[in-house]
């Protein structure tokens, strides 16, 4: 199955982090007003000693309420507004040092975030950003560089894809204007052996552009499934005497290990069986005369599994990791003209992802055979047993 992309979001404990950073910075200030209140106070208080005090209420007019009680409250109001003078100055020198504190540390990182950003949509896929000391930016970095990372491994793909492409249609068309260039000359005989030759490239072209056609609808999604229980056990041996004759033609003995009995699958049968043909298919390319195929179903891990087992030319441990990449064939010296598109595995995968399953390979070496299997959710009839 394809790997779970990594959730992009900063993790909880990340975002509570700076929650209570941001908290903190804000309480911080509150405090220091809080503080700066009181020392002002403090600090007015004992500027202004007992003895003040004293000779200011003796030099208040006794008879005249209204007047000393006037001067009292001037002089407590230019106390307090001293005070909230001091308490504020020193909350907004605080909060002006917090704020340009988590700013830096905030906007340094996200400033280079943009530019990368800026970078790879111009395509320069190989942007990185630096890991921030914040642990929430930190998470917001990483995730970037693992999407930079995709970008960068879907571009390669796009290429290669590109290429590979061209390679597979330049061989056919090369052959085709071989032969009418050919006849046009008089070199060639417009004859029917000819004529069938071209049939033959043009029939490659047109396998390779529906594989290609294929390949693009599957790996899109797009692709169609009538999913139902189907009794895999049938449908493997109807495949293996489907292809029995092929395989004796070729000296190789294909055989069926049908002791499971019947297993239901929920999947599209048409699509289980082309997934089949071509493990099947490939086995019997990959193997050599006297050599022995051997298919069989079982139940395991709670899915069920077709395993196509040959004693052909094996897999190299080399070329395992990229035996269902576009195009990749483990035989390079191969002719293409008895190959196929070399996407036949690719598009197999993908439609047993589509299904809810999925084909492992496994080999010992070059030499030594090789093992593929496709293993399926589990159908719910009565059949299977538990």
């Amino acid at each position: 199955m394809p790997e779970p992309a990594a959730d992009p979001r900063p993790s909880r404990r990340a975002m509570a982090s700076l929650r209570s950073r941001l908290i903190a910075a804000q309480l911080a200030v509150v405090l220091v007003g809080v503080l700066a209140l009181a020392v002002g106070v403090e600090w007015t208080l004992r500027r202004h000693p007992p003895a003040f005090w004293a000779e200011l209420l003796a030099s208040l007019p006794a008879d005249d309420l209204a007047s000393s009680t006037t001067l009292l409250l001037a002089l407590v109001r230019r106390i307090t507004f001293r005070a909230l003078f001091f308490a504020g100055l020193a909350a907004t020198l605080t909060g002006l040092l917090t704020s340009w504190l988590l700013t830096g540390e905030l906007l340094r990182p996200l400033r280079d975030l943009a530019r990368s950003s800026r970078r790879i949509a111009v395509g320069h896929y190989d942007e990185r950003v630096a890991m921030p000391a914040s642990t929430e930016l930190a998470t917001v970095a990483e995730s970037f560089n693992q999407m930079a990372d995709t970008l960068e491994q879907i571009e390669a793909q796009r290429v290669a894809l590109i290429g590979n492409v061209m390679h597979e249609l330049r061989t056919p068309l090369t052959a085709l204007g071989g032969y009418v260039e050919g006849m046009m000359d008089g070199v060639l005989p417009a004859d029917e052996r000819s004529f069938d030759q071209m049939d033959h490239e043009v029939r490659r072209l047109q396998r390779l552009v529906a594989d290609l056609q294929e390949l693009s609808r599957v790996e899109a999604g797009q692709v169609r499934l009538s999913l139902e229980d189907v009794d895999l056990t049938a449908l493997t041996a109807r495949l293996v005497q489907r292809l029995a004759p092929q395989a004796m033609a070729m000296g190789i003995a294909l055989t069926l290990n049908d002791n499971a009995g019947s297993l239901f699958v929920h999947a599209d049968p048409d699509r289980t069986t082309q997934i089949l043909i071509n493990l099947v298919g490939n086995a019997i390319n990959y193997t050599l005369e006297g050599g022995t195929i051997i298919v069989s179903v079982n139940r395991r891990n709670g899915l069920a599994e077709v395993t196509v087992e040959d004693s052909g030319i094996g897999i190299a441990a080399s070329d395992l990791p990229f035996i269902f990449e576009r195009f990749f064939r483990t035989d390079r010296s191969r002719d293409r003209r008895t190959g196929g598109s070399g996407i036949g595995l690719t598009i197999a995968r993908h439609l047993a992802w589509a299904m809810g399953g999925d084909i492992s390979a496994t080999s010992e070496g070059v030499g030594q055979g090789s093992q593929f299997s496709l293993s399926l959710p589990v159908g719910r009839t009565a059949s299977n047993p538990v």
